[in-house]
């Protein structure tokens, strides 16, 4: 089973950690780029993740039940919500990421492909 991570080690992490753990997010976004530089398959329909926390210790079992790729202009209003970050739109979702891709180094534009993963949480382990 892969693992996934959400943001970046600490708060970031913590925070959308807790948000599929305890909330609702099921979706996150990430860029074809970044699969492409880490020599990793995008995910798949069915497929099974451990869910990562930052102390790098597997918290949650997350099955994937829709994957989409397309241009950063056309990630959808119905992403945004899924997501859960927040992002009420599809606007909402572009503005908020492409401040964060930026602020980790990536260049975004609007053609820029995105992979949307959305899942549900099938486990959360027991933690202390």
């Amino acid at each position: 089973m892969r693992g996934i991570e959400f943001g970046t080690p600490g708060a970031s992490r913590i925070k959308l950690t807790n948000l599929v753990l305890h909330g609702n997010k099921r979706a996150t976004a990430g860029l074809l780029s970044e699969y492409h530089d880490e020599g990793e398959e995008v995910e798949h329909v069915g497929e099974l993740l451990a869910l990562i926390d930052n102390d790098g210790k597997h918290v949650g079992t997350l099955k994937v039940t829709r994957v989409d790729v397309c241009e950063f202009k056309n990630v959808p209003d119905e992403f945004a919500i899924s997501e859960n970050e927040g992002d009420l739109s599809a606007e909402d979702f572009r503005k908020s990421h492409l401040a964060y891709w930026n602020r980790v180094g990536e260049d975004v534009d609007d053609e820029t492909p995105v992979v949307q993963v959305y899942f549900e949480v099938l486990k959360v382990e027991k933690t202390p």
